[in-house]
């Protein structure tokens, strides 16, 4: 079992005001190279269902794991009673040019599964990856994310500010 990056990013962020009581079995940690097998799919099926085997899977988190320097940190809340995912979002990291150099983050693919909704997972989610990025250890200047109309009140309430427009384009489908 791998840890997709160092725990230790994860330690010094308070998340007493976001943690609910009766939620002490649920664990928030990096993304491991096991969590195929407890569920971490069947959460991101909320956003795009998919089909995704366990080779294809364990190739796209070694893949993720030997970028230099680090670019991704997806963390998962885990049910430790149960042993299965219930929730995950994931936090890229930006190098830039703009800025003398400095590093952007971008917020993606924040799921919860459906039987866990309304347990502030969510808003956990959002809390643990904006402290992260913004930590002295990561140091993004910025956090940026995309969401739904239907979203931007959640979204606020995490303490983020509309601005922009986002813009999509969709390649081809390959067979």
């Amino acid at each position: 079992m791998t840890d997709l990056f160092d725990p230790s990013l994860l330690e010094g962020i308070s998340l007493t005001d976001v943690r609910r009581p009766g939620t002490e079995h649920l664990r928030i940690r990096p993304l491991r190279s096991t969590d195929h097998e407890i569920g971490y799919l069947t959460v991101l099926d909320a956003l795009v269902p998919s089909a995704l085997t366990k080779d294809v899977f364990t190739r796209q988190f070694e893949l993720m794991k030997a970028c230099r320097p680090a670019v991704y940190y997806i963390v998962v809340v885990e049910d430790t009673r149960e042993s299965q995912i219930l929730a995950t979002a994931t936090l890229l990291v930006e190098h830039k040019f703009l800025r003398a150099g400095a590093r952007a983050g971008h917020i993606e693919d924040v799921s919860v599964r459906s039987t866990a909704q309304g347990l502030g997972l969510g808003k956990l989610l959002i809390t643990t990856l904006t402290a992260m990025a913004t930590s002295d250890k990561l140091g993004c200047y910025k956090v940026i994310l995309d969401c739904s109309e239907a979203n931007v009140p959640f979204y606020q309430k995490c303490g983020y500010l509309q601005g922009g427009i986002e813009m999509k384009y969709y390649a081809a489908e390959r067979s």
